[in-house]
């Protein structure tokens, strides 16, 4: 049976600001490629196109995916670009009715039968590995595929319904390597301190024992935490090195320092194996230390990225958020002393935020020389969080504007209000921001490095907007002054 897995281009909804989308984001899907992985160990025909990569617009990627002539087709879906997949969807069912479409991915395991629309003929939900090869099974044998645990499907009065609640995974060694033959997995490149590198994204360990109110980390279940056996993970980077000679790796792990000695042993093995890699991730600013570090960069660590938001303590407690502010500090301390780049994301317009707490965020990013690079997101409450919860309920003065997913953007828009700050407020603030942060001649090299030409393009371009903006204020300050001298009945004078 033939089997496609479909990635549509996304950037293209920030505009302007689809150039940094495109060179920080543009990922070789790994998700998508690992179903497909599954699919080929069962002994199915499988291909990928990855539109974003290819830059196809959604017609382009449909009719492409049609000319292929697959039994099924599957897509994986966040909430902000669930509209890009159904447009997708839409044009294959116009183009070939009779190719099954299917849908999973995080949005779809929070909205649930929301997400069966008409375009679609089933939804998986939670962990879809095993699902799906149950449901290839299933399908091939002609067998009832409504009895595969975990997908949402229509009877034959074209009611939804569910199969079940299918088991969360326990564990991912049994896991296959991801199909990244089937990528143009040499054209996925990535800038680095170290200069441009064509890099592969990997996996070691799934899960975050946190529950920060922007993670859907309920409905998702992802405080599990699952870890790879080193050795397999180890294999499978020297797979990677030796059949495509790729030496640069993004690691997936929401924290990839969690389990200390776990994260040493893959990359040890990885060295003794003869390999010299470089790699990058994320973690949280209190597991990182001078020893681990120093190890890390023997091992080829040249980036590192920390969830900061916001320096308001008040703030803080609220988004649950229990990293004091100290370890920010000295993580970008430890990094910068050991030339490792210290990559730190800030949000505006989180529950309690007021222009006063932007303030506060933006005065220390000031002076905090040690922080090197920053990203300044407007906050976005996603589905399924317990910041959409706030949002919606009108807590510490949010308000939700929009149920609109395809507006859930975190740059050059916004969705909420929050204490009196507007949407174009948070959208002024952000361009502040970094305006703020980037005017700092100690921070030119690390952003020429991160951006490069068009990234200070870009900021200039911000800068154009902010003025342009501080302009308006001022003369809508004057109409007002002028309007004070009028009379009742002519306001403005």
């Amino acid at each position: 049976m033939k089997i496609g897995m479909l990635y549509p281009s996304w950037t293209g909804a920030y505009g302007i600001f689809g150039h940094f989308a495109r060179k920080n984001s543009s990922w070789p899907p790994y998700g998508l490629a690992l179903l497909a992985a599954m699919a080929e160990r069962d002994g199915h025909e499988a291909f990928m196109i990855d539109g974003q990569l290819e830059g196809l617009t959604s017609e382009e990627l449909a009719q492409k995916t049609v000319a292929e002539a697959p039994r099924l087709v599957g897509f994986t879906a966040t909430s902000p670009f669930f509209h890009i997949q159904r447009a997708v969807a839409e044009r294959i069912k116009e183009l070939d009715p009779s190719i099954i479409t299917i849908v999973g991915g995080p949005h779809v395991t929070i909205v649930k039968d929301q997400a069966l629309l008409p375009c679609f003929d089933y939804a998986f939900v939670g962990d879809a590995e095993d699902s799906f090869a149950a449901f290839l099974k299933a399908l091939e044998a002609g067998e009832d595929v409504t009895q595969v645990k975990g997908i949402y499907y229509r009877d034959d009065e074209g009611a939804i319904r569910f199969s079940g609640a299918a088991p969360w995974r326990t564990e991912i060694d049994s896991l296959p390597y991801a199909s990244r033959h089937l990528l143009h997995s040499r054209d996925y490149q990535v800038g680095t301190p170290v200069g441009n590198k064509t890099f592969a994204t990997i996996q070691t360990l799934r899960g975050c024992p946190w529950r920060c109110i922007f993670c859907a980390s309920e409905a998702l279940n992802t405080t599990r935490i699952i870890m790879r056996d080193p050795k397999i993970a180890a294999q499978e980077i020297d797979h990677i090195v030796k059949t495509y000679g790729i030496t640069h790796f993004m690691f997936l792990d929401e924290v990839l320092t969690l389990k200390r000695d776990h994260i040493l042993a893959v990359v040890d093995l990885v060295a003794e194996m003869g390999h010299k890699i470089t790699f990058e991730g994320s973690t949280r600013a209190n597991l990182v230390d001078d020893d681990l570090i120093a190890h890390l960069k023997s091992r080829g660590l040249v980036r590192m990225s920390f969830g900061l938001e916001t320096v308001n303590a008040d703030m803080r407690e609220i988004i649950q958020k229990k990293v004091p502010m100290k370890h920010y500090v000295e993580a970008n301390r430890i990094l910068n002393r050991h030339g490792i780049e210290a990559h730190n994301s800030l949000m505006i317009g989180l529950p309690g935020e007021t222009r006063e707490t932007v303030r506060e965020t933006f005065a220390f990013l000031r002076e905090a020389r040690d922080v090197k690079l920053a990203n300044i997101a407007i906050t976005v409450p996603y589905p399924g969080t317990e910041l959409h919860r706030m949002a919606v309920s009108g807590e510490h003065g949010m308000k939700l504007l929009s149920e609109d997913f395809s507006q859930y953007r975190r740059y050059g828009t916004a969705v909420t209000e929050v204490n009196g700050l507007s949407p174009q407020d948070l959208v002024n603030l952000q361009n502040e921001g970094f305006l703020t942060f980037y005017s700092a001649p100690w921070r030119w090299k690390a952003m020429w490095v991160k951006h490069g030409f068009i990234g200070v393009l870009l900021l200039l371009v911000r800068l154009g907007r902010h003025m342009a903006q501080r302009w308006r204020e001022r003369r809508d300050a004057g109409l007002t002054a002028v309007g004070h001298a009028g009379s009742p009945t002519r306001p403005n004078g």
